[in-house]
């Protein structure tokens, strides 16, 4: 059974919570469960809890006092609370109703979470503020990127060089090196990617800070999830659950927001509706619990892992081997 930084099968009982996102979806107020809400509780009792199949219909939904009953410790609970709130945005919409339940788990469990602020300023209408938490929250989680030129604007710390003076073009030459290496390489990949992605590299007045898309586009190039927008969705919350640091607000809400919920957060990200698949969503969560190194980290040195092997390099870091169908 797989074990996940953001919820631990072993720890809390897989029905209590299997139950409470039941309970999270039928708050819509409708006749019943969507398909998309079968869909995420499924796949999630599947991938995450590793209960193979159940009947989602004769699931007993779960209150708030019955989730806390069933949890040990507050590590526990919160790592519930980051299910219930995917849930809650599972059918692609921001639902005051379903958020106010989500709250109501939180406040029984005891948990206080940054996103679940976030959902609540979402649910009320207050769709900037929730944008700008979000964004900051992106930005604060890449231990390199400068997160205090958001105070320049929402896209400042994503591009410095374009500040007059600040191209470096023996950086930018530097990466385009990595395109001179072995076709087996890390670092070639990482090249091509780049390449046939029509992306511009760090030190290019055009390119995204290194400090962001070093790290990012690695984690792109390690999972195997592409540049589209179920791919986004999917190396986003690999890299939460790699890089636990607010792993909900700053990594996996952005791109639910852009990609499912069609929120534009800022003038890089584009946005469109309907793009989270349940069984791919939980798959990259499962995929990035288990990655030993996490090449966000602060310590990660891109550059000594450039000359290994691509799939030498996953192995070492316990990269988990996926269906081609799980690739978005």
């Amino acid at each position: 059974m797989a074990v996940t930084s953001l919820l631990d099968p072993a720890a809390v009982t897989a029905e209590a919570v299997l139950g409470a996102m039941r309970a999270v979806a039928l708050e819509h107020g409708g006749p019943g469960l969507t398909e998309m809400d079968r869909e995420t509780i499924g796949s999630a009792a599947t991938i995450v809890l590793g209960l193979g199949e159940v009947d989602v219909d004769a699931l007993a939904p779960v209150d708030p006092a019955g989730l806390a009953n069933a949890t040990g410790d507050a590590e526990e609970a919160a790592r519930a609370m980051r299910m219930l709130s995917v849930m809650s945005l599972a059918d692609g919409e921001i639902d005051a109703e379903k958020t106010a339940l989500v709250r109501a788990y939180a406040d029984a469990l005891g948990v206080e979470a940054d996103y679940l602020d976030i959902l609540t300023e979402a649910a009320a209408d207050e769709i900037a503020q929730a944008a700008a938490c979000i964004v900051r929250k992106n930005a604060e989680s890449f231990p390199h990127l400068d997160s205090s030129r958001l105070s320049i604007s929402a896209v400042a710390p994503f591009f410095p060089y374009k500040d007059e003076g600040a191209a470096d073009p023996e950086l930018e030459a530097r990466y385009k090196t990595l395109g001179e290496l072995p076709p087996e390489t890390f670092g070639h990949h990482f090249f091509e990617h780049f390449n046939a992605n029509g992306f511009f590299f760090p030190g290019n007045p055009n390119g995204l800070a290194e400090g962001f898309t070093t790290p990012h586009d690695s984690s792109h190039v390690l999972s195997g999830y592409s540049t589209k927008e179920g791919g986004e969705i999917c190396v986003s919350t690999f890299i939460g659950a790699m890089h636990p640091d607010h792993p909900i607000a700053a990594e996996v809400l952005p791109v639910i927001f852009s990609w499912h919920l069609g929120v534009k957060l800022n003038d890089i990200a584009n946005s469109t509706t309907g793009m989270f698949e349940p069984r791919h969503f939980w798959t990259a969560w499962e995929r990035g619990a288990a990655t030993t190194v996490d090449v966000v980290a602060d310590d990660w040195d891109f550059w000594s892992a450039t000359t290994v092997p691509l799939e030498e390099l996953r192995a070492a870091y316990g990269v988990p081997p996926v269906d081609p169908a799980m690739l978005a």
